[in-house]
């Protein structure tokens, strides 16, 4: 499939050996339609060369313009976005309310935000916004944290590093994993704080962090970020993956300031107590219950884990009662995303996988580097089913995996993906599943509030059947999702009632709308 697109992009992260703990984590992807033409285009974030420490150039993030039929055309020169950092991860999201998707780019050094000027072109207005904080930015989201309808920015950073102070491969505790020697960190080495942007709304952004509570805890290793409304009240909450110690959750008041919740909802760690390994993040309703779930992805010798939502504010370990336990324990997992692959009107889970040390096959005969990433099936019964796809799959493929995005990259009525893989080319998966149902599309417009409508849940219903889902780019790994929303239907062919519920708290209501269509509702029209 990557070479029938004409995909070139190969990624470079560090040196292959992997003596720095920044070369292992990889790069990101974004999905979004940035010249408004309908599909899906696609941004690749490439790393760098390290030497001594030193950052080497070795080729520019690219953005690939979709020219349908799953062929793209390299853009990158003409669109302005090629830099040639460190990249890590992307977030794409209409900033300034002009109907055009910009974009977030997190590097190891300062990171870049680009606007989208309407002819195919982006200028670098990272100075002027004030968003180019210099540090490890991974994971990036927009948010509208406090109502105002302008688009904020919370970056999650994981070390600050110092090459010149880093110790060497094995020659500290922290240094070695099952008698093998490895690069140093995360523990050991200092973490850094994330940080937060306020859109002023003229261009410009403030950090706000300390001012609302997001920023002042205790710095942590942060990887993955996923914003929603996990309480039910109306305004957007954020969760942060971070390595090895307590995952936050930030609970927003409704005025744009937050609470650190994580211990007391339960999901700062495993059921068993244990600070787990955070990489990807998702949120969505996986039980039809209208609240919304968590996951994460973890190390190997550890589980992903589900933490399901209770309501008031409480979740639960429910890994094991899902059967996820025993399907993750040898794989070390980065990207992932709930979504329903089959269009049975279901949530399946999709996670990509692959280690981080190149020689994890010394340690024991059910371990590798490269990795087949998974996919576990909803059976509808509230437990989840590792599929294992045939020879010549493509999710049978093996690689050590990392970032990736997930959209409907050919306007088909299913959901497709393209997984960044560490080192080498990039996976782009088409879904062929045979005898999928049908599907509901939808592209929200926000008028009041924020143009993208992040932060709008709609609530279907078809019979019997309810689906909740929020608008939100956020979540997987280092990466940034089509922004649509996918609903599966199954057999059905029509939905009874859409009701949306925007951020700016207007309530909107829409009825018997047919299956496959791709639907389109502005704000109060």
């Amino acid at each position: 499939m990557r070479e029938h697109a004409g995909i070139e992009y190969r990624n470079t992260t560090g040196e292959l050996e992997k003596r720095y703990i920044v070369s292992s984590l990889g790069t990101g992807a974004a999905l979004f339609d940035y010249d408004e033409d309908g599909d899906l285009d696609l941004y690749l974030v490439n790393g760098a060369g390290l030497k001594d420490g030193s950052v080497i150039p070795v080729g520019p993030n690219r953005l690939y313009r979709n020219e349908g039929d799953w062929r793209f055309r390299d853009v990158t020169e003409m669109a302005g976005v090629g830099h040639q950092g460190f990249g890590v991860g992307a977030a794409a999201s209409d900033f300034d309310n002009d109907g055009l998707v910009d974009l977030y780019v997190t590097n190891l050094g300062e990171n870049v935000l680009y606007r989208n000027r309407g002819d195919g072109t982006f200028v670098d207005v990272t100075e002027r916004a004030g968003v180019g904080h210099a540090g490890y930015g991974t994971s990036a989201a927009f948010l509208d944290a406090d109502g105002d309808a302008d688009l904020d920015l919370y970056v999650a950073n994981y070390v600050n590093l110092d090459f010149r102070r880093l110790p060497a491969p094995g020659s500290r505790p922290s240094c070695q994993w099952q008698g093998l020697p490895i690069f140093c960190g995360p523990s050991g080495l200092e973490a850094a704080s994330d940080v937060y942007y306020r859109n002023l709304g003229n261009g410009t952004f403030e950090d706000a962090g300390e001012e609302v509570g997001l920023v002042g805890n205790t710095p942590a290793y942060g990887l993955g970020v996923v914003v929603g409304d996990y309480d039910g009240d109306g305004d957007t909450d954020i969760y942060v993956a971070n390595d090895s110690v307590p995952n936050f959750l930030f609970e927003n008041d409704g005025n744009g300031n937050f609470r650190e919740q994580a211990l007391l909802a339960g999901v700062a760690y495993s059921a068993e107590g244990i600070a787990q390994a955070g990489m990807g993040v998702d949120m969505a309703d996986l039980d039809g219950d209208g609240r919304l779930d968590l996951f994460v992805t973890n190390f190997s010798h550890d589980t992903n884990t589900i933490y399901r939502n209770f309501g008031g504010g409480l979740f639960e370990d429910a890994t094991a009662k899902i059967m996820l336990r025993s399907d993750s324990w040898f794989y070390l997992g980065w990207a992932t995303r709930f979504l329903d692959l089959d269009n049975d009107g279901d949530q399946d889970l999709f996670v990509a996988n692959g280690h981080v040390y190149p020689r994890a096959g010394e340690a024991g005969s059910q371990l590798s580097y490269e990795q087949r990433n998974q996919i576990f099936w909803s059976s509808g019964s509230g437990r989840m089913e590792d599929f294992e796809f045939p020879t010549g799959d493509a999710m049978h493929a093996k690689a050590s995996s990392r970032g990736g995005a997930f959209g409907d990259m050919d306007n088909d009525g299913d959901l497709d993906a393209v997984i960044v893989n560490i080192d080498a080319p990039p996976s782009l998966l088409k879904n062929e599943l045979p005898g999928g149902g049908n599907a509901l599309t939808l592209r929200l417009v926000g008028t009041v509030g924020n143009r993208d409508a992040l932060g709008a849940r709609v609530t279907l219903v078809a019979g019997s059947s309810r689906q909740v889902k929020e608008v939100h780019t956020s979540g997987s790994y280092l990466s940034s999702n089509d922004h649509r929303l996918h609903f599966g239907l199954g057999a059905l062919e029509r939905v009874d009632e859409l009701i949306v519920r925007w951020p700016s708290g207007l309530e909107q209501k829409l009825g018997s709308v047919a299956a496959g269509a791709f639907l389109t509702i502005v704000e109060g029209r």
